[in-house]
């Protein structure tokens, strides 16, 4: 059996939304965007499991509930990505290439910058755990068996103890653009979700528009069929109806 440690005193330490099973277990899993049995994929042997929807300080929760457990050797990703922030591939892009002057290399969201994690938390998270990527995968099944074949590569628990790093959000734990970096980010974050509730809107508006006008052309169609059956029926009975007279 894999050597195992304790990880640190009241793990996990930073609250977010995910559910949490047995800290022994090597793998963490994030669903990104996606909302899924978080608690079925723990008890199906993941030590953490939830989304992550920004590329700042949601990533810095999952990357210091990580190094907190040193028994944690793999980050599954999983799920589909939230428009615009792509957490997912940040994440992926932080733990290839790190973070220079406060943004993340290579990553493309909208607002990648770290800025509750210093250069030895990142190396930390870098060498601890292998990421793996699956993403778009929403299949729980695809999940476990994957779950399963990464913990049966466990390596044991990673050689240095537990890291303990403090992760600042505003009051209220909404996640936000790391503001420290750049006062503008904030407001940049706001608009992106305004433009993205407006797309929804519009997408939901041309749906009804499509929907009335298909409602309008079946009724059309309707009406002209019934017509035509009024006139064949007509051309059936005047022949007969002449005859009688």
């Amino acid at each position: 059996m894999a050597d195992k440690k304790s990880p640190a005193s009241g793990w996990p330490l930073v609250k977010g939304d995910f559910h949490s099973g047995d800290a022994n277990n090597p793998v963490a899993v994030m669903t990104c965007g996606s909302h899924l049995d978080e608690q079925g994929i723990c008890d199906g042997g993941a030590a953490i499991a939830g989304s992550c929807k920004t590329e700042n300080l949601g990533l810095e929760k999952v990357i210091a509930n990580i190094i907190s457990n040193p028994n944690i050797r793999f980050l599954l990703l999983c799920g589909t990505e939230v428009k615009g922030h792509l957490a997912g591939q940040t994440m992926a892009a932080l733990h290839k290439g790190g973070v220079k002057e406060g943004r993340v290399v290579g990553a493309e969201g909208a607002i990648p910058f770290i800025e509750n994690l210093k250069d030895d938390a990142i190396k930390r998270f870098q060498e601890q755990v292998e990421l793996v990527n699956i993403m778009e995968a929403e299949d729980l099944g695809a999940i476990k068996a994957k779950m399963n074949e990464l913990k049966g590569r466990d390596p044991g628990a990673f050689a240095a103890d537990p890291m303990v790093v403090e992760v600042k959000e505003e009051t209220g734990g909404v996640e936000v653009a790391a503001a420290g970096v750049n006062p503008q980010f904030l407001e940049i974050e706001k608009r992106l979700d305004k433009i993205e509730k407006q797309i929804e809107f519009a997408d939901a508006e041309i749906a009804q528009r499509v929907g009335r006008k298909i409602g309008r052309d079946i009724g059309i169609l309707y009406g002209l069929v019934a017509g035509l059956m009024v006139f064949v029926m007509l051309l059936v009975l005047l022949p007969k109806l002449n005859l009688m007279m």
